[in-house]
């Protein structure tokens, strides 16, 4: 079984379609009934009232599914062994032939979805959920309300990576991924509901372990962190700086210098993060895959002096190493208190937020 990060990774640049927020009756009325034509299903992120929103990088496309999963599906906590076997004999196949590509937990249910590709690549994309009760199932993508926009300008030479990564907030949805264009990686915001998606804006940033500016280098994972009331992009690179992008400074067309706000030590990969509040304090909880996982003070984070120059671990904000959490490659939170971790192993755990 392989496992990958959750994609939410590589990315440079940004477009914004900025469509005015909507409530949550009206996000579900723009979505209407039909069988989504799903080409893969990587990355995944949830929107109001059990919106699922699917990366679907074969197809350069983004779907946005009601599954009408919106009641609390209790308060018991996730833990499963074995899941990738699981699904498999769900789908009636092996593990060897599954590769669970993403998951997230819904906020509207607690329940867990699932992208997973069933077969060799191509393969086909299904999604998966599971309840609290610890029942999976295989999503119905037939007579399902959604919508779907197409993104221009998508890799052909890496197909598998014009859509690396997702997120919803305020009315947008983040898109990370790779273009055809020189400045390959880019980051787009697009209006929710869908109307288009246009060409991105390239970033660069400076890499302290590497000593230089650097505009093709992809993010690994991201996610967002509100700062003065307004989005910002946490973003981790591989060998592994982390980036500050405030999503108003970043327009299509153009180009922007990230902000370096931490050095966290290279010869490592950055593959999952969440942020969180603990005792009235912000943190980031990012997993790696050479150095465990990291809890990451957010504290300053917007005043933190940018690293402009060669830097080692330590530099700019500050982390310790949970080492009683071994071998994550994807995590997400379950509610205020813990979150979901899934394992090198294969194995689904719920862990105190630490």
């Amino acid at each position: 079984m392989r496992y990958t990060s959750r994609f939410v990774a590589a990315a440079l640049g940004l477009a914004i379609t900025v469509g005015s927020q909507a409530n949550a009756a009206e996000l579900t009325d723009s979505l209407k009934k039909g069988t989504p034509d799903l080409k893969s299903a990587t990355a995944l992120a949830f929107g109001p009232e059990g919106i699922l929103f699917v990366g679907d990088p074969a197809g350069a496309s983004i779907f946005a599914i009601a599954t009408g999963d919106t009641t609390a599906g209790g308060k018991d906590a996730v833990k499963q062994e074995k899941i990738a076997e699981k699904i498999a004999a769900l789908l009636g196949t092996t593990s060897a032939e599954t590769t669970i590509n993403d998951f997230k937990v819904n906020p509207a249910s607690g329940n867990l979805y699932f992208s997973v590709t069933r077969g060799k690549s191509p393969g086909t994309p299904v999604i998966v959920k599971l309840d609290r009760a610890g029942k999976l199932t295989a999503l119905e993508l037939k007579d399902l309300p959604f919508s779907s926009v197409k993104l221009p300008n998508a890799s052909d030479k890496n197909r598998a990576e014009a859509i690396t990564g997702l997120a919803y907030t305020k009315g947008l949805v983040i898109i990370a991924g790779l273009s055809n264009e020189e400045f390959a990686s880019k980051l787009r915001a697009v209006g929710f509901p869908f109307k288009e998606a246009d060409k991105g804006t390239s970033v660069e940033i400076f890499h302290g372990a590497h000593g230089k500016m650097e505009t093709n280098s992809p993010v690994r994972t991201f996610t967002i962190y509100d700062i003065g009331g307004k989005p910002n992009l946490l973003a981790a690179y591989t060998c592994t700086p982390l980036v500050r992008l405030p999503v108003d400074s970043l327009k299509p067309g153009e180009k922007v210098t990230g902000i370096t706000i931490a050095e966290l030590g290279n010869g490592n990969r950055p593959l999952d993060m969440i942020v969180y509040t603990k005792d009235g304090k912000d943190y980031l909880l990012l997993a790696n895959n050479k150095r465990g996982v990291m809890k990451i003070k957010l504290d300053g984070a917007d005043k933190v002096e940018p690293i402009t120059k060669r830097a080692g671990p330590m530099t700019g904000l500050q982390y310790e190493t949970i080492a009683e959490l071994k071998e994550v490659v994807q995590l997400d939170k379950l509610d205020g208190e813990r979150a979901v971790i899934m394992t090198a192993a294969g194995a689904l755990e719920t862990v105190p937020l630490p």
